[in-house]
């Protein structure tokens, strides 16, 4: 089969497309041919060396697809079933197998190409704003970069729990994107003092929650955002890395707390995987969050892929397609 394999860090240029072996379910596992493989921030952070791997490596780690064999053991999935994965590196590939507790079932309404799309994200929506935080009706929530991936999804799930969405983009075209999805008010990031914009909006109050998938270039911006004991939820560097946070500084603007959450530590279980899951495709399925999926690139271009990702040319998800 082929597969996108990396032997040293760098930029997209180090991505490579290799024959290799097809994988066989191990006892607990399952084979998954994919149909479509989802493309995160995150995939660009372990290319760049910016969260290291053992060299040489795959990458990505979330696909939709057909189970072609189940391994010994396995009674949650059959052969012929449509499953989907987050989490499982080796993404970016004809196939891969997966621990079949970590996969989940797709239900009638969702496609794989959905799914590859929304997996990843709409669970780290899910856990961000029902579990990390309980986003609740009226409350007004900061959330940046809100045209990509996570953002279009967290935008609608918010306004269907009734908060009031103050979102942030880079571009005029963006910013009528996230307007259509039902954010009710727009900052343009690059042109306006992000902190002074939600003052206004708020009439000088800040917001008790801001989700920062931005790092560097937002931090300070949303540090100044917050209301007083406000909640800082940083969980992205699509500019880099945030810089450290000073203690006393989280004091003096207001006793603030600050997080930087994974995904596996709210999906710890299988239970706890397939209640995200279940949130994330009941939302699907009923209208209130739909999944754009902005661009889709051959498995062979996945160095284009992280081109178009990191230039923040991107709307939506983006996906390969073996």
């Amino acid at each position: 089969m082929r597969a996108i394999r990396f032997s040293q860090t760098g930029g997209p240029e180090v991505l490579e497309l290799v024959e290799v072996d097809m994988p066989e379910p191990r006892p607990g596992q399952i084979l998954v041919r994919h149909q479509a493989v989802g493309i995160n921030f995150i995939d660009t952070y372990q290319r760049s060396g910016l969260y290291p791997m053992k060299l040489p490596s795959g990458l990505g780690s979330e696909a939709a697809g057909v189970v072609e064999a189940v391994g010994d053991g396995v009674t949650r999935f059959k052969v012929g079933d449509l499953a989907a994965y987050a989490g499982t590196p080796g993404a970016y590939a004809d196939a891969n197998t997966v621990v079949a507790d970590r996969a989940v079932k797709l239900p009638a309404g969702v496609d794989a190409r959905t799914a590859a799309a929304a997996l990843l994200k709409g669970m780290t929506v899910e856990f961000l704003i029902r579990r990390l935080h309980r986003v609740e009706a009226g409350e007004t929530i900061l959330v940046h970069a809100a045209a990509g991936g996570v953002g279009q999804i967290m935008v609608q799930w918010a306004k269907a729990l009734g908060a009031v969405v103050i979102a942030t983009v880079g571009s005029e075209e963006k910013a009528a994107r996230v307007r259509a999805l039902g954010a009710d008010h727009v900052i343009l990031y690059r042109e306006q003092d992000v902190a002074a914009a939600v003052r206004q909006i708020t009439d000088g109050k800040g917001v008790p929650v801001a989700y920062d998938s931005v790092g560097k270039d937002t931090f300070d911006g949303t540090l100044g955002s917050l209301a007083r004991r406000g909640l800082f939820v940083s969980f992205g560097n699509a500019s880099g890395p945030p810089p450290p946070v000073e203690a006393r500084r989280l004091m003096l603007g207001g006793s603030l707390f600050f997080t930087r959450p994974t995904m596996g530590d709210y999906q710890a279980t299988t239970e706890e995987l397939d209640a995200s899951a279940a949130a994330l495709f009941e939302m699907i399925e009923s209208g209130k969050v739909s999944v754009e999926i902005g661009q889709t690139f051959p498995l062979a271009e996945a160095r284009k892929a992280h081109e178009a990702l990191e230039s923040r040319a991107t709307i939506g998800a983006s996906l390969l397609i073996p």
